[in-house]
């Protein structure tokens, strides 16, 4: 049976199209214009249809755009760290002072809670602060009386000292001009003279931070006081000012933060009252004068961890060879190590394990990024900081989120 397209006859124009092909033009037209002036219809998701790659848009990769979002978000986190260490910078002498007043809590709130047992708070709390206060400077007052009644002898042990380095230089392997030593003497004496006035200059400027240190430490002090008597009831005060949701992870991060922190100044006051104990009895022993200042200064530099003890054994070392000669000033360089063994091998992993679990690579590092920061005082925070941070970091983990703590339990006689 034939089709009825197939009875009709055939157009004898074949550029005018036929009614069947200009109805279909005209359906497909319609359906057309209806597609652009319609939006697409969503999908089952809800979502609109994707978009084809012919229309000229980029498809990004998943890695791409995580990538991108933890990096926007690392820079508004180091925007926001680099605006906290600019506004330190601007006030660091307040920053420094409060540091300074948690050091002097850590070490003597102990001694003020023991006393607080037998006597009141206010008195238990002057006592050692008081009793701190003489010891060191009883401390000090030992050292320049030392200091002082060896000034004729060591005035004249260093120029014989002097004298033997300028004759060992002359001899091999360095055979140097002895014209070139006494050269350089005279032009030192030269310089000296001719840049009096920037000496003076910079003397007088150094009266000026003396000024600002004894400021610091006054207003540390002050700080101290009030932290000693009733830091945790200023610790409650703050955190009572904290949203409610956020109370018990500021709480628990203030602890644990705390408690590394009083950890890591009671064992870096003990390795270094040990390596100044090591290192005082050893120069006392081969006979190296100012043994107990270099002492103390072992025992300050002691602080800045893995750098400060050999730096100030170094200075150690340049003392003995201007005093006694080359070969004790080899046995101080031997002492170096023996000492330096003994801190990295013993009284560190002992004394700062179970407060600090820091690698050594990142101690190192750290240290190092606080001196390019900050100077010497960077290089001796540097290393504190990133140990609270990271125990906050690993205390916060331990906390639940707000959303996944447990429902409180009804109440009995409510129906429920």
């Amino acid at each position: 049976m034939s089709r009825p397209s197939d009875q009709q006859p055939r157009n004898p124009d074949p550029g005018v199209p036929s009614a069947g092909r200009r109805h279909r033009i005209r359906t497909a037209t319609r359906q057309a214009m209806q597609g652009i002036s319609r939006p697409p219809a969503p999908n089952r998701g809800g979502r609109p249809p994707p978009r084809s790659r012919r229309g000229g848009e980029l498809k990004v990769l998943p890695g791409l755009q995580t990538a991108a979002a933890y990096a926007w978000r690392i820079l508004v986190v180091g925007g926001l760290v680099y605006a906290l260490f600019s506004v330190l910078g601007r006030f660091h002498e307040i920053a420094v002072a409060v540091f300074l007043g948690l050091v002097i809590t850590a070490m003597l709130r102990p001694v003020a809670d023991l006393l607080g047992r037998v006597v009141p708070r206010p008195l238990a709390v002057a006592v050692s602060l008081l009793g701190s206060i003489a010891l060191v400077l009883g401390i000090l007052a030992l050292i320049g009386a030392a200091v002082a009644g060896e000034r004729e002898g060591l005035e004249r042990e260093f120029r014989a000292g002097v004298g033997r380095i300028e004759r060992w230089l002359e001899r091999p392997p360095f055979r140097l001009n002895p014209e070139a030593l006494n050269d350089l003497q005279s032009r030192i004496g030269e310089f000296l003279s001719s840049h009096r006035a920037t000496l003076i200059s910079t003397a007088i400027s150094g009266a000026g931070r003396l000024v600002a240190v004894v400021t610091v430490f006054i207003l540390a002090l002050f700080c101290s006081v009030f932290f000693i008597h009733s830091g945790d009831r200023q610790w409650g005060w703050f955190c009572r000012q904290l949203p409610s949701a956020a109370r018990e992870r500021v709480s628990v991060a203030g602890r644990a933060a705390w408690r590394t922190f009083t950890g890591y100044t009671h064992g870096i006051v003990l390795v270094a009252g040990t390596n100044a104990v090591l290192v005082g009895v050893a120069l006392y022993i081969l006979g190296v004068p100012l043994a107990v200042p270099l002492a103390l200064l072992e025992f300050f530099a002691a602080f800045i961890p893995l750098i400060g003890s050999p730096i100030a054994l170094a200075v150690a070392a340049v003392v003995a060879l201007a005093a006694k000669g080359p070969l004790i000033a080899v046995l101080v360089i031997a002492l170096i190590v023996v000492i330096g063994q003994i801190e990295g091998h013993l009284l560190h992993p002992i004394v700062m394990s179970w407060a600090v679990r820091l690698h050594p690579v990142v101690v190192a590092l750290t240290v190092i990024g606080g001196a390019i920061a900050a100077g010497v005082l960077g290089a001796v925070v540097a290393v504190p900081l990133v140990s609270v941070l990271w125990s906050v970091r690993q205390a916060l983990r331990q906390v639940p989120e707000p959303d996944q703590l447990p429902a409180p339990a009804p109440e009995r006689g409510t129906g429920t």
